[in-house]
């Protein structure tokens, strides 16, 4: 009686905090890190912790049921997508975008497994880049090098 309802207690509330969380990653919709989606689940449900949402994540992740961005230097980030697209990552900020998969049609699958000799089962691709804010931003600032041109100085 005492044990089976305390883990009846723990399967429903974790049940919830998965669908919390589930719910905030893809109200989010922004690739967001385990602080932010920790952060949202918070206004909804102050009593989740950090590492609750970050053992969520990671099991939505190794489930299919959401990606992984990794961003080098920084943050790992989440997608509430598991359909197959690609990113593009800002190297300045960390910002993460989504490329559809009609963006990849030209990419010759077979060329790759020739080439290689794996069979390609799937693919994940990610661009990194500056996005156009940091591009305006290092453009008001006067930094050419920043933004992906060539400075007036370059011929």
């Amino acid at each position: 009686m005492g044990n089976a309802e305390g883990g009846d207690l723990t399967a429903t509330r974790n049940t919830v905090q998965q669908r919390i969380i589930g719910e905030q990653l893809r109200a989010l919709g922004n690739h967001p890190t385990v602080e932010e989606v920790y952060a949202a689940v918070r206004e909804v449900r102050p009593s989740v912790s950090k590492a609750t949402v970050y053992r969520v994540l990671q099991k939505m992740a190794d489930t299919g049921d959401a990606l992984r961005v990794p961003v080098a230097g920084g943050a790992e980030h989440f997608d509430h997508r598991a359909d197959p697209h690609s990113h593009v990552v800002c190297m300045v900020c960390g910002h993460v975008d989504d490329i559809e998969a009609s963006c990849l049609e030209g990419i010759d699958w077979n060329a790759v497994q020739s080439a290689t000799g794996y069979v390609i089962a799937q693919q994940e691709m990610q661009f990194n880049g500056i996005c156009p804010a940091c591009a305006a931003r290092a453009q008001e600032e006067g930094n050419p090098a920043a933004t992906g041109k060539p400075s007036d100085n370059e011929g």
